[in-house]
């Protein structure tokens, strides 16, 4: 027992001396008010008001940046592009993210003793006005506020994701290839020629044993597995009959350069016989069909009016 109680003394000592206080934390300080101001008047795109807030020496850095030679923004660029990100943006905002708030941190080390740091957690919304890419971003920023009250330093961690979006949105871009005729658009239609002629081991062959089923009539769109499906289409016999199936148009197949993925759209009417009166009932429907490199589909998803079948 005497050593069991040696032993906590000592690990508690150990606990005392591994603490060590560094400073303060703030959740209200003048440096915060600072920044939060700053930042609503770069919102309104006024670069002049941004300005009255940094210091002579500030400097903002992108903290995602791997150029080792990055010299950030001085004073004047960042308050000027108050009035670029103004002008680009409709509907631009930068406000606390939900549940978030600014921390305002005081150090003791001798460094640090004449700033302050504020570090925030913001939502960065807008639409671009040239390209229409949403912008709805979280960004993480730390803020260096000098004596006199002055932004010394903004550090910015975001998706650079977004600006690259725009970028590439300025001009034309090929992404792949359509083809009218390819041996996935060959697959689909002997699939659904299959089904009408009431071949479902056919049909079903031309699956992925791993394939994803999702029916626009679903108010989840959750996909389901092949044998799920299979259970699906025995119910919807039992009440039905496949008359015919008509092409309306002509299938496409795209082959996606990003992602390397290919996709065949098509548009049909099936002719259905209702068992119960005989009544022909004709449903227009689109497949969107997903291939694998093995000529597979690995994903269906159907569109129609399941209404219709009622």
């Amino acid at each position: 027992m005497k050593k069991a109680v040696l032993v906590v003394l000592m690990l508690c000592t150990f606990i005392n001396y591994a603490q060590k206080k560094n400073g303060t934390i703030y959740v209200d300080h003048p440096a915060i008010n600072t920044v939060e101001a700053m930042t609503q008047a770069f919102v309104s795109g006024d670069s002049d008001k941004v300005a009255g807030y940094l210091a002579d020496d500030f400097m903002a850095y992108n903290g995602t940046s791997i150029d080792p030679n990055d010299k950030g923004q001085d004073k004047e660029s960042f308050s000027n592009s108050a009035k670029g990100w103004n002008d680009a943006l409709d509907y631009f905002s930068i406000s606390r993210s939900p549940g978030a708030y600014p921390d305002a941190l005081e150090y003791k080390d001798d460094n640090q003793k004449d700033v302050i740091w504020v570090q925030t957690w913001e939502d960065m919304k807008g639409v671009h006005k040239k390209t229409g890419v949403k912008i709805n971003q979280p960004m993480h920023r730390l803020f260096i506020v000098n004596k006199n009250n002055k932004i010394q330093t903004i550090i910015t961690y975001s998706n650079a994701n977004i600006g690259s979006e725009i970028r590439q949105s300025y001009s034309d871009r090929k992404n792949g290839t359509i083809y009218n005729h390819h041996e996935n658009i060959n697959t689909v239609r002997k699939m659904i020629y299959a089904i009408e002629n009431n071949d479902w081991d056919k049909a079903y062959s031309f699956y992925d044993k791993d394939v994803a089923f999702v029916d626009s009539s679903s108010p989840t769109m959750e996909s389901i597995s092949l044998t799920e499906q299979k259970a699906m289409d025995k119910q919807i016999l039992e009440k039905y009959d496949v008359s015919s199936i008509d092409m309306v148009g002509y299938p496409d197949y795209l082959h996606y350069e990003m992602g390397d993925m290919g996709v065949v759209l098509s548009w049909w009417n099936i002719n259905f016989i209702r068992k119960a009166d005989k009544k022909a009932i004709s449903m227009p429907i689109h497949y969107q069909m997903n291939f694998n490199e093995e000529g597979k589909i690995t994903s269906e998803t159907a569109y129609y009016n399941a209404k219709l079948l009622d």
